[in-house]
């Protein structure tokens, strides 16, 4: 003979779910068996020794942890019916297992289950079944806390086969899920906000070492911290959750923006020693052009000297006559336009010198660029050199917000998709 356990649970309510230990903790109150009343007779009978009455084995397949409520009497009662119906009804206040999928946390949806089956006697001796109409009742405006809400409630059987037979089993299948604006507002606008400071550092002088390094370490740390903070309330798991891909996006962006400061110090010195370096070429070269053009002009014979010279100014109208000079005139005139006054000898700065070397100057840069001469020792500079470390926080500027916004759009339109189907399949589950 089998006999069958009517179950119903009244009064259902969550206290709180625990990510770090997936744990559940519900409390609800629990009846077997309850009869029908018959009218002109007695309802039933209130027994307050529940050890005079049969009772089956009941117990919770997924419990932790669990206890009765004793305060100011035992929370139960027995009553029997004429027609031999027995209702046993007790409160109990349990922890419940609860494995979760974190992946797409925190834009998951838990499904968590209460369990009640027989613990020794198969279903050849006891069955249990949902006394309808509504088997499960939670208490009215249920409140759980930690950013969830319950989105779907089920009842379900769960009969069990092991090694010593087949076992009856009720299932209540809770379906739990995340409330994103709670982790938005405390999680997502935070972080966003510590990768747009560390961008601020773009538009400070590169010269200003302490403030654009204090920036970024700050900004660092302070995403460092948060995810720490994050991570501390989750169990460690073998799998990459969602905020890890978006922590792990703004600690990136962050480190980065250090690393462009680096580049940047390093464009910033290698544009000062490539400034200077040209500066250097720019008096070499111009020392060797016009000591070349003087060996040039003495190298003439001294009857042809006013001829040479008047054919390095073709199209200018001045002619200069120059007087014959001493051997040691070249040495003198190698020291530049305007040489001091040596041996009683008359100034070169004078108004008829000052004219001929302004002319020389002008017509040998003129000369030097038609025909291409160009020293042997280095080439000419390129003097519209452009500095490269205010490039690269110009295009920092740029590239950082736009690659952090790409990033963001793939990253919310792949997770809202799957949390969606995740939803999805688990409620046709």
């Amino acid at each position: 003979m089998t006999m069958e356990v009517l179950v119903k649970t009244r009064n259902m309510y969550v206290n709180k779910m625990n990510e770090s230990n997936s744990g559940l903790f519900v409390g609800t109150s629990i009846g077997n068996n309850e009869g029908t009343q018959k009218k002109g007779k007695i309802k039933y009978l209130t027994m307050t020794e529940r050890s005079k009455v049969w009772m089956p084995d009941t117990f919770f397949r997924n419990e932790k942890d669990g206890k009765f409520h004793n305060i100011i009497q035992p929370n139960l009662y027995v009553r029997v019916y004429p027609n031999g119906d027995v209702l046993y009804s007790i409160r109990v206040s349990l922890t419940l297992s609860c494995p979760m999928d974190l992946e797409l946390f925190p834009l998951d949806t838990q499904t968590c289950h209460l369990k009640v089956a027989s613990y020794g006697w198969t279903t050849k001796d006891l069955v249990y079944s949902w006394k309808p109409p509504d088997p499960v009742q939670f208490v009215a405006n249920l409140f759980l806390p930690g950013g969830f809400e319950l989105a779907r409630v089920n009842d379900a059987s769960c009969d069990v086969k092991t090694a010593t037979g087949e076992y009856s089993c009720l299932s209540v299948v809770m379906q739990f899920k995340r409330q994103l604006s709670y982790f938005v507002v405390t999680i997502y606008i935070p972080t966003f906000m510590i990768v747009c400071v560390s961008w601020m550092s773009f538009w400070l002088d590169h010269k200003s070492a302490p403030a654009r390094v204090s920036l970024t370490i700050t900004t660092l740390l302070a995403m460092s911290t948060t995810t720490s903070s994050i991570n501390s309330s989750l169990p460690p798991v073998a799998y990459t959750k969602a905020i890890d891909v978006w922590s792990n996006i703004c600690v990136s962006f962050v480190f980065l923006a250090l690393l462009e400061y680096a580049l940047v110090n390093y464009a910033a010195r290698a544009d000062a020693r490539a400034v200077e370096l040209r500066r250097s070429y720019q008096k070499q070269l111009e020392q060797l052009e016009r000591e070349s053009l003087y060996k040039q002009q003495f190298a003439a014979k001294p009857s042809n000297r006013e001829t040479s010279f008047n054919n390095c100014f073709p199209d200018s109208s001045v002619q200069i006559d120059l007087e014959p000079e001493s051997e040691d005139d070249f040495e003198m005139m190698k020291r530049g336009p305007y040489p001091r006054k040596q041996d009683g000898r008359p100034e070169l700065g004078s108004r008829k010198g000052k004219l001929f070397f302004a002319q020389l100057l002008n017509n040998t840069n003129k000369k030097i660029r038609e025909s291409g001469v160009r020293s042997v020792l280095a080439p000419r500079p390129n003097f519209s050199y452009r500095p490269g470390a205010k490039k690269i926080d110009v295009l920092a500027r740029i590239l950082f917000p736009a690659t952090f916004a790409g990033l963001n759009v793939f990253y919310w339109s792949y997770y809202l998709s799957m949390a969606e189907y995740a939803s999805s399949s688990n409620s046709t589950g």
